[in-house]
């Protein structure tokens, strides 16, 4: 299976790019694994809900770019349905038998996703009833990727 991660902004923290590297290493044993990554907008303190809108269209316009139509696409989005990591491991499992080939995983900016994105997505995944930095997120997510998989192949790994 390939697994795409389109994410808005850049990881600007080393560690935080030292463990999503270590991450994508480990789960090239278990899947086809790519990146994408594409500008955020810069969000003015006190922006009006109209500019916020305005942000999240425009940085879920560059995120459409990657997103194929043979793409299963889960949007990381606070209102989706929260799963435990054998939940999650069972979703990729099923997407899998079903024959979908290619999953994309898609995190927005601080101001979340557009509705456009989220119109697209098949299922919207949340984490979390809180917020998450989006760079820290994406470590999390490889994590729970790769915790998936180890689960999926019945290998250990700490809990």
């Amino acid at each position: 299976m390939e697994i795409r991660i389109l994410t808005v902004g850049k990881i600007k923290e080393k560690y935080l790019s030292d463990g999503i590297a270590e991450y994508a290493k480990r789960l090239g044993r278990y899947c086809k694994l790519s990146f994408f990554q594409v500008p955020d907008e810069k969000t003015p303190d006190k922006a009006s809900d109209a500019l916020n809108i305005q942000i999240k269209d425009t940085e879920g316009e560059r995120l459409m770019k990657y997103i194929r139509d043979q793409d299963y696409v889960i949007a990381l989005a606070i209102d989706g349905k929260m799963l435990d990591s054998v939940e999650l491991s069972e979703k990729i499992e099923k997407l899998g038998v079903s024959g979908i080939s290619s999953v994309a995983f898609v995190i927005g900016g601080s101001l979340g996703l557009s509705e456009k994105v989220l119109q697209r997505a098949d299922y919207k995944l949340s984490f979390s009833k809180m917020t998450f930095p989006h760079q820290l997120m994406q470590m999390i997510l490889l994590e729970q990727i790769y915790r998936s998989y180890r689960i999926m192949n019945h290998e250990p790994y700490h809990k």
